[in-house]
């Protein structure tokens, strides 16, 4: 199993999936055929997000086509070299990923060593379930079960920050909701700028900031980029 999940796709300068070109031309080796997954884009047209895409992966040689524009979605990742996830709305992702029948097509392509790279939504899509995505749950999915590639949640563009006068929850609270009613599944934040780099067992904080782990009964805990494989145990 192969897997590179980013918190984000655009940087603050603007520019997009480019602090990570080097970490998806390492997951992808040699292999350069791409089926992207547009279904979280919401606001964007799916032509316009594969064409963002495209030219953002140009420079390592990844091709890039839209599954939204094969007349059969399944045998599209079926075929796929590399499987991309977009970010977006993770409610809707979900939603069309389960209404074309992809979830089970996607985990078989994973389990035989097909890599699968997300950012924001695509990473929440990762997980055991989308029920840490910061997103408005504008749609009902039938169902919160996602893609479970990896054994722990991850909560994308990660940040603890209240903006002066805001009377709400922060987000560590919020997460530590999530804890409380399910002990067993601990919880990454994962900031802005950083990814995970998975292979089998073997997981790998990349970036600049620390993630932050949550887990029911202990204190969150800073950590650094390195090795986090323990996270990988189920």
């Amino acid at each position: 199993m192969k897997l590179l999940l980013l918190s984000n796709s655009r940087n603050p300068d603007g520019t997009y999936l480019q602090h990570a070109l080097g970490a998806f031309e390492k997951i992808s080796e040699q292999r350069k055929r791409a089926v992207f997954i547009p279904y979280a884009g919401v606001t964007i047209s799916w032509d316009d997000y594969l064409n963002n895409v495209r030219q953002a992966l140009a420079p390592v040689g990844i091709h890039v086509d839209g599954v939204h524009q094969s007349d059969d979605p399944i045998a599209a990742i079926q075929g796929a070299d590399l499987i991309l996830g977009g970010g977006g709305n993770t409610w809707r992702l979900l939603q069309l990923v389960r209404q074309n029948g992809l979830l089970e097509a996607i985990q078989a392509k994973v389990a035989a060593d097909t890599p699968y790279i997300g950012w924001s939504a695509g990473s929440n899509l990762a997980c055991p379930t989308i029920r840490t995505t910061n997103d408005m749950p504008i749609i009902d999915p039938k169902g919160f079960d996602a893609l479970n590639l990896v054994p722990f949640q991850i909560n994308a563009h990660y940040n603890n920050e209240l903006p002066a006068g805001h009377q709400g929850e922060t987000r560590s609270q919020r997460i530590a909701e999530f804890t409380r009613i399910n002990p067993d599944m601990p919880v990454l934040g994962l900031p802005e700028g950083d990814w995970l780099e998975i292979n089998g067992q073997q997981a790998t904080l990349c970036g600049p900031k620390p993630a932050i782990l949550f887990k029911e009964g202990a204190e969150p805990r800073e950590i650094n980029a390195g090795d986090i494989s323990f996270l990988m145990a189920r």
